[in-house]
């Protein structure tokens, strides 16, 4: 319990140091004029209070990453609370900050259009179209998992006939439900359904954490394995080593480019630059904690690591079934009610949003205004349907494992923005630097490793492309940024007391 604790108490420390160093190296300005305030609309430019903002944001971030991921993590051992706490401080907290930050100076711009001002144009259209494809690839899963969810927990054999290739009536009538509440929540303006229950539903996400958390250090029936080696304790160690499999298996709880894609819908609502550390930086501490604690109860509930390997072969890698049996035993069948409620509303909360995001990133570049409500249609339809698509198309560990590798491969391209973000302010650069380098390795390798991908037998070999790449995309981001030195102003949205000097040379 010794390393939990640790991980625990270093997550709590680090939002008051580290992300007060933060604040610094951007320099926040409590003075600034936000986009809620120059830009209302009445739909997605609205003011909301900090609370809210935050409760909204940990949902739109959190979805089942934080629970469903580390709970599969943590079949990798002890190893997985150094990713989550390390991960957290450094890389996910500061990526979801900053790329925030940036965004809310932006007024509120979609992360397509925010990269593209520092990485060029043909980042930006390969940004847009990768941005929008994941978007509606995480609709679709958080779509089919609560859904699942809920209809393996009603007892309805009338409806459990198969209707349609692996769904039964019960399922597709669960779907559709939930879509009609997705379409909704996605065309509405952000006070009238969002900013309503989401706090709500943070309220009961906190809760689980917590129920859990009070399970594992006060209960005395569980163990929490201690961290002595970076040894891969999964079954098949081979075909799924540390690196890069738990870097992507642990994506939300860690880091995960997803939540860059959600700040620009709180940065359209934010009253003052102040909230910035808690709205970004906080949820994302908020959500490692959260992992921390998933990953731990995955490894003691099961009597240990090598219990829970044999527990997902056991459930066929079925998180949420897990989950469920973890919250039945723990908390009793009324609390573990609230418990599957949570981790119900995290897939919704989030799939609903990346389908908003999805819809202000299209609108974004299509240069459509999004006070029309026939306007916001016209551009959620084929959304909508490609996400469909998806749901029937591909079984769920495929879903999960695409999704995986697009997220991590997003935050590695925000991370290179954020490089050059702190570049054109002339302070920190390693900040962004070292933890561009090591995700891009991560989402390099990935692909010669990766059973769905090249999978690679010569493990040597594809770690060796895994770093020619990375080395190929600095040497790439050296050139780019100093062509943009030779620019005057080099940022156009870097502070203007700092445009043009103190930069570090490359």
């Amino acid at each position: 319990m010794i390393t939990f604790l640790t991980c625990l108490a270093l997550l709590i420390a680090a939002y008051f140091t580290y992300g007060r160093y933060l604040e610094r190296l951007v320099g926040i300005d409590p003075a600034a004029q936000t986009p809620c305030s120059r830009l209302y609309d009445g739909v997605d430019y609205v003011p909301l209070p900090r609370w809210r903002i935050f409760l909204i944001q940990l949902l739109n971030i959190a979805g089942l990453g934080p629970i469903f991921g580390a709970v599969l993590g943590a079949a990798y051992g002890p190893v997985a609370f150094l990713w989550i706490t390390l991960g957290g401080i450094f890389m996910g907290a500061m990526h979801d900050f900053i790329a925030g930050v940036i965004s809310l100076r932006q007024d509120g711009a979609s992360l397509p259009e925010i990269a593209g001002s520092y990485l060029g144009n043909g980042v930006k259209i390969g940004m847009r179209i990768f941005s929008a494809g994941l978007m509606v690839l995480v609709g679709a899963v958080f779509l089919s998992q609560p859904a699942s969810l809920i209809a393996y927990r009603i007892d309805a054999p009338s409806l459990d006939v198969i209707a349609f290739g692996d769904f039964s009536w019960l399922l597709l009538i669960i779907l559709g439900i939930i879509l009609i509440y997705y379409i909704a929540a996605t065309l509405l303006p952000v006070d009238k359904i969002i900013g309503r229950i989401y706090p709500v539903f943070g309220f009961a996400l906190l809760f689980m954490a917590l129920g859990i958390l009070f399970v594992l250090l006060f209960s005395g029936k569980y163990v929490i394995p201690e961290f002595t080696s970076l040894r891969n304790c999964i079954d098949n160690a081979e075909e799924f080593p540390i690196v890069p499999m738990l870097f992507t298996t642990i994506a939300c709880g860690a880091i995960s480019g997803f939540h860059a894609t959600q700040s620009p819908l709180m940065a359209r609502c934010m009253r003052n630059e102040r909230e910035s550390r808690s709205v970004f930086y906080g949820a994302m501490i908020s959500e490692s904690i959260i992992a921390l604690i998933w990953a731990a109860i995955g490894m003691a509930f099961w009597g240990g690591v090598e219990g829970l390997n044999d527990a997902i072969a056991q459930y066929k890698g079925q998180a949420g079934v897990m989950i469920d049996v973890i919250a039945t035993e723990t908390l009793g069948p009324v609390l573990a009610g609230f418990v599957i409620f949570g981790v119900v509303a995290c897939a919704i909360t989030s799939g609903d949003t990346a389908f908003r995001s999805a819809r202000l990133i299209v609108a974004d570049f299509m240069r459509l205004e999004q006070r029309s409500l026939r306007k916001r249609i016209y551009v959620c339809i084929p959304l909508f349907a490609i996400g469909l698509l998806i749901i029937f198309a591909l079984p769920f560990q495929a879903m999960w494992s695409y999704f995986a590798w697009m997220n991590q491969t997003l935050a590695a391209v925000t991370l290179w923005m954020i490089v050059a973000y702190l570049y054109g302010r002339g302070r920190g650069l390693l900040v962004g630097l070292i933890p561009a380098l090591v995700m891009t390795y991560v989402c390099a390798s990935y692909v010669f490793v990766s059973p769905l991908m090249f999978d690679m037998e010569n493990r040597t070999a594809a770690y060796a492309l895994g770093g020619a790449t990375t080395r190929l995309i600095l040497v790439a981001m050296i050139l780019q940024m100093r062509r943009d030195d030779a620019q005057t102003p080099p940022y156009p949205y870097a502070r203007p007391a700092l445009r043009g000097r103190g930069r570090r040379t490359l």
